[in-house]
């Protein structure tokens, strides 16, 4: 599992650098502004059904599915199943996207009611519509990365995404050389999103492997079946993003807020997707083998592995992101039209989002343990009591304190859904963690803090540069310190050994 989670994780740390750098340049190009707010609403609603979809959120529904029929039925019935999926999501999102074009103006006015009345509602609406092509391409997307998932292929589903971002980044390099209006380069940018998404989709489909000849649609009692089951499963996947929409249609009242939280989710988004996309590429296979088997050993291996990847990624990054907030984010984004005001805006805002990231990644490691036995609803309710929650706080929260108080309201929102999962699967068939992962993870939270701290002393000691290149240099200095000290500090207490690390870093090549 280890090599498989390493296969994904290296894809999603690639996808993830590419799209900060996607976000500098769009924030260089656009600023906080009204534009910049009307095309990030726009692409946020893009962003989630993407989410929804590509990045491992159907896993959950489509592999345990695919893989019960592959065993009971044989491989002729899986490939005949996966193919009416395929042809089914296909022909759905592409209905879909065209009664969500028409009734766009009504979609984006409950998506930011701070922009009713205004000129920037039609700038959304205009730029969503032109971004609306990857919804239809997102379907087939989404089952052929599934499909080689629970086939144990991992490496061409985990960097395919990297062709939506490199396909962005060189429009908005032309754009940026071009000097266009912002209203008009948030125009062409956003019709590269749906050329982005072909782009994916053709690369899958050269590697389908026959799949595509068992396409066609179906609307019968197996299918509806799957597509009960799915949709929970993918909503409760995508609670991050989903709390991120529900933060924006409260802060759209507020100018730039909009902007400020998005580009602040942008940096939780990094460990979360390390961790999250392949938590549902790799372990809901893995869980769903041992599951049908009733191996409970093998379900307590993985279920270990799994917090314990998740505990050693997520708690070193949340405290580095709540150290390092204001640098981080003047390296990134302060350029062009994006000023020193949104930078201290957009830290302040990521100080308290970062506090919610390893509440989002407990629940992205508690998750499969549902999705294996086939349970989507369980996540799903607990996710829906997190964003009712953190809407109702982002009212009060957003009212008196902007754009700080509703990242908070969606860091409590998280950790509410978090809780919510944990109580659930307590009760319902208990998470068995093994004696090594009882004895580590303890010192990797130990560790972590430690590393905190130090990280802390460091910046207080030794400044950060305000400008250019040498701000970078020493950004990079601490982040590339903080990670050496948090690998010494784990070795000193014992969780790894250098051999181990090698030997991991090593057995997880990139190939399927």
């Amino acid at each position: 599992m280890i090599r498989s989670f390493l296969t994904v994780s290296s894809g999603t740390l690639a996808s993830r650098l590419l799209g900060f750098a996607r976000d500098s340049l769009v924030a260089a190009l656009l600023g906080a502004g009204a534009v910049a707010d009307a095309f990030l609403v726009a692409f946020q609603l893009v962003n989630v059904v993407r989410r929804l979809l590509t990045e491992g959120a159907l896993n959950a529904a489509l592999v345990p599915a695919w893989l019960r029929i592959r065993e009971q039925e044989g491989a002729a019935a899986a490939a005949a199943f996966a193919g009416r999926v395929l042809g089914t999501i296909s022909v759905a999102l592409m209905m879909a996207t065209i009664l969500i074009g028409v009734l766009m103006p009504y979609v984006m006015a409950v998506l930011a009611p701070g922009f009713v009345g205004t000129e920037t509602l039609q700038l959304a609406v205009s730029n969503a519509r032109l971004m609306l092509p990857y919804l239809a391409f997102a379907g087939p997307v989404t089952v052929l990365m599934a499909l080689m998932n629970a086939q144990g292929r991992f490496a061409l589903p985990a960097f395919s995404p990297l062709l939506f971002n490199v396909a962005l980044i060189a429009v908005t390099v032309a754009l940026l050389l071009w000097h266009q209006s912002a209203a008009l380069a948030a125009m062409v940018l956003a019709a590269t999103v749906g050329v982005a998404g072909l782009l994916q989709l053709s690369i899958l489909l050269l590697r389908g492997d026959g799949v595509t000849a068992w396409i066609r649609v179906s609307f019968d009692r197996e299918m509806r079946g799957f597509v009960a089951k799915a949709v929970p499963g993918m909503i409760a996947s995508s609670g991050p993003q989903l709390l991120m929409v529900a933060g924006a249609i409260i802060a759209s009242s507020s100018p730039s807020a909009v902007s400020w939280l998005y580009f602040a989710g942008r940096l939780i988004e990094l460990p979360l997707g390390l961790v999250g996309v392949a938590m549902g590429a790799v372990l809901v296979p893995e869980l769903s083998r041992a599951a049908h088997g009733e191996d409970r050993d093998a379900i307590s291996h993985a279920q270990s592995r799994s917090l314990e990847l998740a505990a050693g990624l997520a708690l070193p990054a949340a405290l580095g992101l709540l150290v390092l907030s204001e640098p981080i984010v003047k390296m990134l984004f302060e350029r062009g039209a994006f000023t020193a005001d949104d930078t201290a805006a957009t830290a302040r805002a990521l100080m308290w989002l970062a506090l919610g990231l390893p509440a989002h990644v407990l629940f992205k490691a508690l998750a499969p343990a549902f999705f294996a036995r086939e349970n989507t609803t369980t996540p799903l309710a607990s996710v829906l009591k997190g964003i009712a929650l953190a809407t109702a706080l982002a009212f009060l929260l957003g009212h008196f304190f902007g754009s700080e108080g509703v990242a908070a309201a969606l860091t409590l929102g998280a950790w509410s859904s978090a809780l919510s999962l944990l109580r659930e699967g307590a009760t319902t068939f208990g998470f068995s963690l093994d004696a090594a992962a009882r004895k580590r993870l303890p010192r990797i939270a130990l560790a972590a803090l430690a590393m905190g701290g130090l990280l802390w002393l460091m910046t207080t000691f030794l400044p950060i540069a305000s400008h250019g290149l040498f701000q970078a240099a020493a950004l990079l200095a601490l982040v590339a310190a903080g990670i050496a000290l948090y690998g010494l500090i784990l070795w000193l207490f014992g969780v790894i050994g250098w051999r181990e690390a090698v030997n991991a870093v090593r057995s997880g090549g990139l190939h399927d």
